[in-house]
């Protein structure tokens, strides 16, 4: 049976989990999946595998699955390879061929597991934080390679914000533009010599970047030429 099914959707998320969806979203023309009828579903725990019209097939361990929306989630193994890590992959059924249930599970599935609500708020405050420290930079002109340092010094030092076109870090340091190691002032001690030393790594690791991109460039450019 044939099936119409959309481009993917891809949703970048951290941990190495991947989220996509399938649906009307390309110009695949075909019948429809027969829909599960009354009483048919999919157990958590089951393991199935789904054909797409791409050629594609999926399988994996079902985490979740919505009668109404036809929608079925899957965890399957990861991309990247990496054995504690998975892909969750939301799957619509209505454009979907080819659904076989590799193993049933019938048991009744464990409970989920709670959620630490306020480890979540708090990281979702966190990344507001950011966004908005982003977004100020750019409004304020801040340069690109204000904005990367910025990002560099977050990682390591979180009292880390804005004041103007400053960075200022731990309120003891405060790195004007161009933001080089000598851009750095404050009281002489362990924070200013800690921040100059990220300062100092930064621009190194930056210009070693540039220099492999360069050698990358004309390598592909002479290769190029020889085999014109």
């Amino acid at each position: 049976m044939k099936a119409a099914f959309g481009s993917p959707i891809w949703v970048s998320s951290p941990y190495d989990v991947t989220s996509f969806a399938y649906g009307r979203h390309s110009g695949f023309l075909a019948e429809k999946m027969a829909a599960p009828g009354p009483g048919e579903y999919f157990s958590v725990g089951s393991h199935v595998s789904c054909l797409t019209c791409l050629g594609q097939r999926l399988q994996g361990e079902v985490v979740a699955f919505d009668y109404q929306s036809k929608m079925l989630t899957l965890k399957c193994a990861s991309s990247s390879g990496k054995p504690n890590l998975n892909d969750v992959v939301l799957i619509n059924l209505a454009y979907v061929s080819d659904v076989d249930i590799i193993n049933d599970r019938t048991e009744t599935p464990p409970p989920l597991a709670s959620l630490n609500v306020s480890k979540l708020a708090n990281r979702a405050r966190t990344e507001k934080e950011d966004k908005l420290s982003q977004a100020y930079a750019i409004s304020a002109g801040v340069s690109v390679e204000g904005q990367q340092l910025f990002q560099t010094i977050h990682k390591t030092i979180k009292d880390c914000k804005w004041q103007e076109k400053n960075i200022i870090v731990m309120d003891d340091v405060v790195i004007s533009p161009p933001y080089q190691v000598e851009n750095c002032k404050g009281k002489e001690g362990s924070a200013l010599s800690h921040v100059r030393k990220i300062v100092e790594k930064h621009f190194r690791d930056v210009e070693s970047q540039k220099s492999m991109q360069r050698s990358q460039a004309q390598q592909t450019q002479k290769d190029s030429t020889l085999s014109s």
